[in-house]
């Protein structure tokens, strides 16, 4: 069986003002000590503007930064948005492409996904590529057309498992409290890493992680999971105990 090297993710959306953010990650990266301590890497991808005091407070920790959206263009009109290059330049390695609050509130497309995943690979930046289905298509029965579709379509054919991870995160699961179960996700997850090996020479050794209201008293279960290689955190990734609760279940 391949090893993969597991990862806990913190998406902390659009929270944190600066001396929050600054204190959370400055609280992390003392927990995490420095790099090749832990036995899973830790993401962690703040808000914009705490990008590049986030990166200083966890200067040689083994804590790694990461951006939550990119642009699929270099530079150019393109207000309010940012470039790939940008976040490399300030010392992210990391970016999410495709979150579901991205493709609901943004209406993006599996299409727009794959050309921001391109632009961050041609940055040198790592894409973080999320998928998952919403409540009614679950209850259609849909969740591994859906899932295998947005793979198919956001995953570009240059993708590595070094430069690529997948997060499937249920849409009904995010931020709701409700979880999906260890069968489904045991049955997403086995379905996504088909499609990434019948795709790609190396897609046993992508990462795929579960996001969906990942907490501590639910983490050991769903990171036992076959094909689960971490997790994409939200609200628990806020709280420095939790998300190391977390991560310690990882590592």
């Amino acid at each position: 069986m391949t090893q993969r090297r597991p990862m806990i993710a913190g998406n902390w959306k659009m929270n944190c003002l600066r001396a929050d953010g600054v204190a959370l990650a400055t609280a992390l990266a003392a927990k995490a000590g420095e790099r090749g301590v832990l036995g899973c890497d830790v993401l962690v991808c703040p808000p914009a503007t705490l990008l590049s005091e986030v990166v200083a407070a966890t200067k040689d920790s083994a804590v790694m930064v990461g951006g939550q959206d990119c642009h699929v263009a270099t530079s150019g009109a393109h207000t309010g948005d940012v470039a790939a290059p940008m976040l490399a330049d300030i010392g992210a390695g990391y970016v999410l492409v495709g979150h579901s609050e991205r493709r609901a509130d943004h209406d993006e497309s599996s299409t727009t996904i794959r050309l921001k995943a391109i632009a961050a690979h041609d940055a040198g930046l790592a894409a973080v590529v999320c998928v998952g289905e919403t409540e009614q298509e679950r209850d259609l029965g849909a969740t591994l057309a859906v899932v295998n579709g947005q793979v198919a379509v956001s995953v570009p054919d240059g993708a590595t498992a070094k430069n690529t991870i997948i997060a499937y995160e249920p849409v009904w699961a995010i931020g709701t409290g409700r979880t999906a179960s260890v069968a489904e996700v045991a049955k997403v997850h086995a379905a996504i890493r088909a499609e990434l090996v019948e795709r790609f020479e190396d897609g046993d050794e992508f990462r795929i992680l579960y996001g969906g209201s990942v907490k501590p008293s639910n983490a050991a279960e769903l990171l036992a999971v076959e094909d689960v290689d971490g997790a994409l955190v939200g609200g628990a990734s806020l709280k420095v105990d939790d998300f190391w609760k977390i991560i310690e279940t990882c590592a």
